[in-house]
């Protein structure tokens, strides 16, 4: 999220190149201004100091440079600079408050990629203080939002600073008819299990196996090649395919958060469609007929072109899902949520370690199993630590420790596992799940229902007094809040109209949960409408990388 915007003086506001913040020298643009719109991180400091000590002065006009820190202005940024001895060559040094980015309809995020470490390691609360912001922000723009639910220590910082905010400036209460009807707060390390879970949607399995970034993907070019007769292999593509996915394309919102096992079905339907579309074109006699094809017809050729485009990429996820080792690891991961054999060394991560697997995914299977063991017996622990450390080397000894900070991987304390008991109380495991016509937010994971979106579920219908004891049992305390809206604003809801709840994961969400909760949105009976906003869009593999930490061997 670190630009390098070049505008030119005379076409106001219009910005003339637009590029991505490099070490080296700055492209060559004919402009006299240049702004930088970074993040307030020390190492993107760098790489501003080199752009700017590699512009040549001698050249006429000289270029004037401003920075714009976002979401906020940092002092120690500043004095890196001045340090550095650059700070005097920036004209103009602002701040942008962007706190909460739209994403698609229903999704808002703040893409902070390092707030969970921030929050439950370095007990650095910048990021909730954002996640207030953004909030009010919200609440001014779409009216008060009048109860406000919570769970974790996350979520109790952010209702209270949300609460001062208020207090402190009385002129903030806005006489907007509330669109929401329920703020729900969780945070992450409420349900630790989901991200680490391999996601089993369309749009999860693309973002685990090629990553989403903000909703760009990267894919590989052989299966986009166009194919021509007697042509073969040659000339295939070599630079990576990159599309866009959001709900602006029509088979993409239909089939994003299906099960893949139900993709499938949906894309040979929609081939039959099309295809039976294009056949029409021999059947239009008059001329009104040909004009009305003719009208219809870039429509059915993006049909058509985004139709091929999900074919080859299902057809990519369908290489990798058929493997065996995607399978034996799938197996083990639904062992541990369905609560086999969690206490015990596991021979699958035992082999894996022996071959070398990638250590994330090392990783993620024993944090998966510490969390549904509610921590590992220390003789376990020590063993899983000891292989990794002698396997991958001992500089990722930090790594683990930030892992157990974190609450991911620990030792047993209290000697007793809670998570059968959550997991039986909270239906997290069905074992009669349905991926082609599902009836339960288990689908997304093929058996397991994300915590998380089952806490949202039972505080909508019956409320969470019926799982007090459950709550309890997880981290960090539960609440409500209430504000009081000005008379008048007080909603009186007509029959079968849905209520609207905002669903704010402090520490990053997964899109099989924005699934689970779309999937609820979508039910006949529901009753509740969610829109989704976070910190940051994650899945397994980001975040267990949020949290790495490689010892740099020391120079001799």
């Amino acid at each position: 999220f670190c630009f390098a915007f070049f505008q030119l003086l005379y076409s106001e506001h219009e910005v003339e190149k637009m590029f991505t913040l490099k070490p080296g020298r700055l492209p060559q643009a004919d402009v006299k201004n240049i702004i930088f719109f970074v993040r307030p991180k020390l190492e993107l400091m760098d790489i501003i100091t080199d752009n700017v000590l590699r512009e040549d002065r001698g050249r006429s006009p000289q270029r004037d440079f401003h920075i714009l820190f976002v979401p906020r202005r940092s002092l120690l940024c500043e004095q890196w600079l001045k340090e550095q001895g650059v700070l005097g060559s920036f004209i103009h040094r602002e701040q942008y408050s962007l706190d909460l980015i739209p994403f698609d309809g229903d999704l808002l995020s703040m893409e902070s990629e390092s707030a969970f470490k921030e929050c439950y390691l370095e007990s650095d609360q910048t990021s909730l203080y954002h996640a207030a912001k953004g909030l009010m922000t919200l609440q001014a723009l779409y009216g008060t939002i009048p109860q406000i639910f919570g769970k974790g220590e996350c979520a109790r910082h952010v209702a209270n600073m949300m609460i001062r905010m208020k207090r402190e400036f009385p002129g903030s209460q806005n006489s907007i008819f509330p669109v929401f009807d329920t703020l729900l707060l969780l945070d992450r390390n409420v349900d630790l299990l989901t991200p680490l879970a391999t996601q089993l949607t369309y749009e999860g399995l693309i973002d685990e196996i090629y990553g989403i970034q903000n909703t760009y993907v990267k894919l590989p070019p052989e299966k986009f090649a166009p194919k021509k007769q007697g042509e073969g292999g040659k000339d295939l593509p070599t630079e990576p395919k990159k599309l866009q996915l959001n709900s602006a394309e029509e088979l993409y919102a239909e089939i994003r958060d299906k099960n893949f096992n139900a993709v499938g079905s949906v894309l040979s339907k929609k081939a039959k469609i099309i295809s039976a579309a294009f056949e029409e074109r021999h059947h239009a006699k008059t001329v009104g007929e040909i004009k009305q094809f003719v009208s219809q017809l870039p429509h059915m050729q993006a049909a058509r072109s985004s139709l091929a485009n999900h074919t080859s990429i299902a057809e990519l996820i369908k290489d990798i899902t058929t493997s065996e080792d995607f399978f034996d690891n799938l197996t083990v991961e639904q062992e541990f949520m369905s609560g086999i054999d969690t206490d015990k060394v596991n021979n699958y991560i035992e082999d894996c370690i022996a071959q070398k697997h990638p250590l994330i995914k090392i990783l993620r299977l024993v944090c998966l199993q510490s969390v549904c063991n509610s921590g590992l017996k220390q003789k376990v622990l020590d063993h899983y630590k000891r292989e990794i450390l002698q396997t991958y080397g001992y500089e990722h000894i930090l790594t683990l420790n930030n892992l157990e900070k974190a609450g991911l991987l620990k030792p047993q304390t209290s000697g007793r596992n809670n998570y059968p008991t959550i997991r039986k109380t909270l239906r997290l495991w069905m074992d009669d799940v349905n991926e082609q016509n599902p009836n339960d937010i288990s689908y997304v994971y093929s058996g397991y229902a994300p915590l998380s979106v089952r806490l949202a579920q039972l505080l909508a219908r019956p409320g969470w007094r019926s799982i007090e004891e459950v709550l309890k049992m997880l981290p960090g305390p539960h609440f409500e809040e209430r504000q009081q809206l000005p008379t008048g604003l007080q909603k009186k809801r007509q029959h079968g109209e849905n209520r609207v709840t905002l669903v704010f994961f402090l520490g990053g969400v997964t899109y099989a949960e924005i699934a689970a909760l779309r999937f609820l949105s979508q039910m006949e009976d529901g009753g509740t409408e969610y829109i989704i906003a976070t910190t940051k869009l994650i899945n397994g593999t980001s975040w267990i990388k949020s949290l790495m930490e490689k010892l740099e061997p020391a120079p001799f």
